[in-house]
């Protein structure tokens, strides 16, 4: 299992194109996507805390989980000042500090391109998750087109990973939740940038344990 990491440059460059993102209407997506929430909520890959100001009133806390040490602090900073209580761990997304069925929702918020151990870090979120609890996603992943998918799969057997600190193109996210024992009750697909790109395709949605509890 992985340990809390140091990705300097990551560190440096992610919360500026984060930024960058959040302007070209990236912002408005991470509010869509926390609004329905409730109780308490479990932030896996959190980064810098850019989803913090979009928590709504009736969530009751956030254990926000960041690995990287850089992104983690300027996380610590944002939870200072965010709208709910906010609480900064460098856990990792396999091994979440929190108790079985303890959690109201999970959310993953543009980290299920970069976990080395996707399954594991499903399977967590699946072990937290109490009776009722929902998983929240807004991911980027695989192409609609044959040319970008082969795009993507040259990009991420060569040097996107490396560039982009674990980042993959091409992951399918809807395929990986639902392996993982997940439905998906709620499921939108854009594009951000509108240009069709191996970065632009995005969904963002809702899934429940596949088993109901």
């Amino acid at each position: 299992m992985r340990t809390s990491t140091r990705r300097p440059v990551f560190g440096r460059v992610y919360p500026r194109l984060a930024a960058a993102m959040d302007e070209g209407g990236m912002a408005e997506h991470r509010r869509s996507l926390l609004a329905p929430l409730a109780g308490r909520v479990i932030e896996v890959g959190a980064g810098h805390g850019a989803n913090f100001a979009h928590y709504p009133p009736a969530v009751t806390g956030v254990l926000a989980v960041e690995p990287e040490s850089r992104l983690r602090r300027i996380a610590r900073t944002a939870a200072a000042v965010a709208p709910v209580p906010v609480e900064v761990t460098g856990a990792v997304a396999e091994r979440l500090p929190i108790a079985d069925r303890s959690a109201d929702a999970v959310v993953f918020c543009l980290v299920l391109c970069s976990l080395p151990e996707v399954d594991a870090a499903l399977a967590e979120a699946r072990r937290v998750l109490g009776p009722g609890g929902r998983l929240r996603f807004l991911e980027h992943g695989r192409a609609d087109s044959v040319g970008l998918v082969r795009l993507q799969r040259l990009l991420d057997a060569t040097v996107w990973p490396r560039l982009a600190g674990g980042c993959h193109t091409g992951r399918d996210t809807v395929v990986m939740i639902e392996r993982a024992g997940f439905t998906i009750t709620a499921l939108e697909r854009f594009l951000l940038p509108a240009a069709r790109t191996p970065f632009s395709f995005h969904t963002r949605g809702t899934a429940v344990a596949a088993n109901g509890r």
